[in-house]
């Protein structure tokens, strides 16, 4: 069975579960700081971006063993810029 989204936003939620995990388990680990919306951008913009045919499964496994150290520099790099959001739409 294939699940069919129509929108990023119903996707984020879909995987959201795994995005509060990782939080909490950045957060015992020194990182409390980061947001759910802080690792899927940086997926969003590190590891999906040339993706394509991800399955749900594969985007859990990504976030659930992503590199805390790496979504933490990206995150520093972001807040540089004062952005936070969610990214759903492609940007310049």
């Amino acid at each position: 069975m294939t699940e069919e989204f129509r929108t990023e936003e119903e996707l984020y939620e879909r995987v959201k579960p795994a995005l509060i995990t990782k939080r909490e388990e950045m957060r015992r680990n020194g990182y409390p700081y980061i947001r759910e919306e802080d690792i899927w951008n940086y997926l969003k913009q590190k590891k999906w971006t040339h993706d394509q045919g991800l399955s749900l499964y594969q985007m859990v496994d990504d976030i659930l063993n992503s590199e805390s150290i790496f979504i933490d520099d990206y995150l520093k790099t972001k807040l540089n810029r004062r952005e936070r959001t969610r990214y759903f739409k492609e940007r310049d």
